[in-house]
Parts: structure tokens; C-alpha cells; sequence
């Protein structure tokens, strides 16, 4: 199936991933889903104060920002085989656990490496909500609402960690993804918590593999040479064990189908450039202006809320479109971004390549997640989606890393 082919209508996208989906109002899968990128933007603006509060540099207060891109992008793919083998109800109750054990760790620990643990914990809780929110969403306009309610609280993220620094602690700032467990009960209430009935084992092989494999990737913009000699052995082992168990954790027919292969690549290509452009603004605005921080975070949240509300049009309207001018939209608009960033000689003009990187990231995440689905069997959605979000989640801890080596000195 091409990924330019003639989409199939709304309404026909893709199906529930539980039969009471339907039923959840889609304000509630999005502060299900959403909280969790503002906790994953709030250190943008007090990566100093953290790295002061622990008595590190500035670029090594990134690998809080890093750890947490990593686990979310690990934990995706697993809680989205949690999510298709045990249901709904242990994925939520398992996200919950983890965010608030992760949230109290963060609040004491002395120490980087212990802070790096409570971020990680909050990180996976935090993947299985959205996987558990995607799965519900059932068509690209409730997808959308979900993406750019993720967009609008990522651009809260930076100005709202700083203010609770500000008022509180970076630690406070840290703990805002807890926000989410107020969409649970709702959640609960009205979705389809049973188990699926199983007759496969869990292929544990394989997921081990590919967390190595992602794990190597990440580490790729901090360690290039051992993390791409990592890369492309637990990516051949991982290719070899495919080959051999085509229906196991990575199924062989799903990288097959160009439909998700291609949606994606894109969608992480996106991720990677909005991230990197999240953190390293700021420091440009501060190195070509006189401006205060906290105008810095001011203007950058007016340009990507600008930039989510117009991702939510686009995804509204992506139907009526057609999926080659969708494409043609968010190809356009995404090159545009960094370019912008790289040429403009006025300063104030970076807050628009915010507002250009957000809403391709944003739309994009929407409407390529429903194309990658739809290319999937019904029983393989939800590894359709934890697979998609995964390659996005890649994007997400390729940013920050890139950002450091470019505004930080690495």
C-alpha cells in the first residue's frame, strides 16, 4: 500500500483498538496523553538551575531531558505489547504506579543518577498513557485533538517549569506529568479494561533487542562512534531474530507494509528537528537579543500554542484534503523550520521557526499515526502504534542531544 494512496474516509480510520472507545470523550484521552510533554519540556529554560542544584554543568543537566526521551521511547513499544496482551485496565494501573513512584523519586534524590531513575520511571508511565490514549482515538480528528493537546502543553512546558522553579523547585517543575492520572477514573469508567485472550508467548528476544537497539540510537549525537557500531549490531541481530520469528514482538509484515515504514521515518525525522529547535531557541534568543528569560518563554509559548492550534486545523481537515496534499503540507512546512533557523538574520524571526516546527511535529504525529495504523491488522494496532510512537520517541531524545552539541558545547 503506497503511503500517497488515496486515504480511506474518516470515519473508516483506523478501528477502536477496544470496542468502547467510542465512548471516551477525547478531552479525556488528551489529559490522558498530554501532561506528559509538558513534563518532558519542562527543564528547557532551568537546565542551569538544575545543573546548579546538583552540582554538575549545564550540558550534563541534559541527560535528565535525554533519559526521559529514552524510556519514553522504550517504553512505548512495550507498553504497547502490555496494552495488546493484557488490556487496557493493567496498562493504566502499571503507567499510574510508575509515574507517581518516578515523581517521588525526582522530589529527593540527591544525586544525577538517582534523578535520571525517577525520570525514567516517569518517562515509561508516561509512554503507556499515550499508548493507551492513541489506541482509543480511533479517527485522524480525535487523534488530532490528542496530538495537539500534546503540542499545547509541550509548549507550556518550558515557561510553566520555569515559573514553578520559580515559585517552588525544578523538582516541583519536573512533577507536572502527574497531571495526567486526573483523566484515569474517567478513563476507566467508561473503556474496555478486560484482557485479550492470548495464544502467542511474549517474545521477549525480540524486545530486548529492540530496546538495545533504540538505547544505541539515542546515544548516537552524545557517543557517535561506539553508539553506531552499537546501533548496527543489535540492528542485524534484530533483523536476523525477524527474520526467524516473523510474528514476534517486531512483526515482519508491519516493516513490510511502506504505509507505516515511510509514516514512521517521517514522523521521526519531525520529532528529531521540533525538539531540536525546542532547546536550542532559547539559547539563541538569549546569545542575539537582550531579551529576559522570562520573555524568552513568553514568546516561545505564543508561537507553538499558535503553532498546536494550527496542527488541530490541519488534522480536522486532513479528510477533506486528500493524503497527498496533507503530506505535501507537513513535508513543506517541516523543511521550512530548520532552514529558517539556520538563514534568518533576525533574531525575533526564530520564534516562527517555533511555531513551523510544532505544528509539523503536531499534525504530523496525528495524521501519519492514523496512516501507520491503517496499514496494519486490527489485531496489530497496537504494536502499530507503539512501533510509530517509537521511532517519534527516537526524535524526542535525538533533539535534545543534538541541541547540547550545538548551543552547550556537548
Amino acid at each position: 500500500m503506497s503511503l500517497l494512496a488515496r486515504p480511506r474516509p474518516a470515519a473508516q480510520a483506523p478501528a477502536p483498538a477496544t470496542p468502547a472507545s467510542p465512548h471516551v470523550p477525547c478531552a479525556w484521552l488528551a489529559l490522558l496523553a498530554a501532561p506528559v510533554a509538558a513534563s518532558a519540556n519542562s527543564p528547557v529554560l532551568i537546565l542551569p538551575d538544575m545543573a546548579g542544584s546538583l552540582g554538575i554543568r549545564t550540558a550534563t543537566a541534559t541527560w535528565l531531558v535525554t533519559v526521559f526521551a529514552w524510556a519514553m521511547a522504550v517504553g512505548t513499544p512495550l507498553m504497547a505489547a502490555l496494552l495488546r496482551r493484557r488490556g487496557l485496565g493493567a496498562t493504566l494501573r502499571l503507567s499510574a504506579l510508575l509515574i507517581v513512584v518516578g515523581t517521588a523519586v525526582v522530589a529527593v534524590a540527591p544525586w544525577l543518577p538517582l534523578a535520571m531513575t525517577g525520570r525514567a520511571a516517569q518517562a515509561v508511565g508516561g509512554a503507556g498513557l499515550v499508548t493507551a490514549a492513541m489506541s482509543l482515538a480511533g479517527s485522524v480528528r480525535r487523534m488530532g485533538v490528542i496530538t495537539a493537546g500534546f503540542g499545547t502543553l509541550g509548549a507550556v512546558g518550558p515557561l510553566l517549569g520555569s515559573a514553578i522553579a520559580g515559585t517552588s523547585s525544578w523538582r516541583a517543575s519536573l512533577a507536572v506529568g502527574a497531571v495526567a492520572l486526573l483523566a484515569l477514573p474517567a478513563v476507566m469508567r467508561r473503556a474496555d479494561l478486560s484482557a485479550p485472550e492470548q495464544t502467542t508467548p511474549f517474545d521477549g528476544r525480540g524486545a530486548a533487542l529492540l530496546v538495545l537497539t533504540a538505547t544505541a540510537l539515542v546515544l548516537v549525537p552524545r557517543y557517535p562512534l561506539p553508539a553506531v557500531a552499537a546501533a548496527l549490531t543489535s540492528t542485524a541481530l534484530l533483523a536476523l531474530h525477524i527474520r526467524s520469528h516473523p510474528t514476534g514482538f517486531v512483526p515482519a509484515a508491519l516493516l513490510r507494509t511502506r504505509a507505516f515504514a515511510l509514516s514512521a521515518l517521517i514522523a521521526c525525522t519531525f520529532a528529531t528537528s521540533y525538539f531540536t529547535l525546542l532547546f536550542t531557541i532559547p539559547q539563541l534568543l538569549r546569545d542575539r537579543t537582550d531579551w529576559s528569560t522570562s520573555t524568552i518563554g513568553t514568546g516561545q509559548l505564543v508561537a507553538l500554542l499558535v503553532g498546536s492550534a494550527l496542527s488541530m486545523v490541519l488534522a480536522a481537515a486532513s479528510a477533506g484534503l486528500g493524503r497527498p496534499r496533507v503530506l505535501t503540507i507537513l513535508l513543506t512546512v517541516g523543511a521550512l523550520a530548520p532552514l529558517t533557523a539556520v538563514l534568518t538574520p533576525w533574531a525575533p524571526l526564530l520564534l516562527l521557526v517555533a511555531t513551523l516546527a510544532v505544528f509539523t511535529t503536531s499534525a504530523g504525529q496525528a495524521t501519519l499515526a492514523v496512516y501507520a495504523t491503517q496499514a496494519a491488522p486490527a489485531a496489530q494496532r497496537p504494536t502499530a502504534i507503539g512501533l510509530f510512537n517509537l521511532c517519534y520517541q527516537l526524535g524526542g531524545a535525538f533533539g535534545p542531544a543534538i541541541a547540547a552539541l550545538i548551543t552547550l558545547g556537548g
